[in-house]
């Protein structure tokens, strides 16, 4: 090899090393995940009241 060609030969292996070097910052596992609700909440489906069918039926 000449001098050129082992210089060159550096240089991209240097590049190289700068480029894949290290390996990138893991990532949490919060960054990874959305949470979206599905559907619009619907208040009606959640009014239910445990007490009143006692009150309906049992009085």
């Amino acid at each position: 090899m000449d001098d050129a060609t082992q210089r060159s030969s550096e240089s991209e292996a240097a590049a190289r090393q700068a480029r894949f070097g290290t390996l990138p910052e893991p990532v949490r596992l919060e960054d990874m995940v959305e949470e979206r609700a599905a559907s619009t909440p619907d208040p009606a489906r959640t009014a239910y009241n445990q007490d009143e069918w006692l009150v309906r039926y049992c009085l």
